[in-house]
């Protein structure tokens, strides 16, 4: 999470009066933790069994399914100045955007039944001005693209998300899904880890 965050907490606790009696600790990034992947192992896993499923009674039984991994978009130059000089020069893209790829791999790589299938990093929820350029591409210009290029059902799996707050809930349960509707592709989304035991545990 940004400085912001950790300055307004020390701000809150300095004007309650709390400052010294209550500590607030900021646990490390955890995007690549057991305990933030394997919720989301579970998820992709199952929903990709119910979306075949789901094309094969549509009948396209071989017709394509990809995994569309999803996060929240931010400012291009926000997404170029992130993170430590010395990784970022290391990188093929941006510090955020390679994180949310690592996690991306992390859950393929345990999920066998999810080898040789097409997936890709897209982005949601762009708030701000139309001029400044965000990260792309937005989900539902992507879910556009795919359908045109012959997949048949997708996987929505928000790995940008710990929770199925509004921003899930609209973007993708509502959005997402009516364009998928519209464009005849079988959807499914997967679920944030939320209260899922192992996210707990790992927190």
């Amino acid at each position: 999470s940004c400085r912001q965050y950790r300055e307004d907490l020390g701000v809150a606790l300095r004007e309650s009066g709390l400052e010294g009696r209550l500590e607030v600790d900021k646990v490390r990034q955890y995007f690549d933790h057991p305990g933030f992947i394997v919720p989301f192992v579970e998820g992709v896993a199952a929903g990709l069994a119910g979306g075949r499923a789901r094309v094969a009674a549509a009948g396209g039984a071989e017709a394509p399914v990809r995994i569309v991994f999803t996060t929240h978009s931010i400012p291009t130059a926000d997404a170029e100045a992130a993170g430590p000089r010395d990784l970022a020069a290391q990188l093929e893209t941006d510090v955020y955007s390679a994180q949310h790829l690592a996690v991306a791999r992390a859950i393929l790589d345990r999920i066998p039944e999810a080898a040789g299938l097409e997936w890709s990093l897209v982005f949601q929820s762009r708030p701000g001005a139309p001029h400044v350029p965000w990260l792309d591409p937005a989900i539902n210009d992507a879910l556009a693209g795919y359908a045109a290029a012959g997949t048949r059902g997708v996987g929505v799996v928000p790995i940008g998300f710990v929770s199925d707050h509004m921003e899930v809930v609209w973007d993708l349960d509502t959005e997402a899904r009516n364009t998928s509707a519209e464009l005849g592709l079988a959807f499914h989304r997967v679920p944030t880890p939320g209260t899922h035991r192992r996210y707990v545990s790992g927190i």
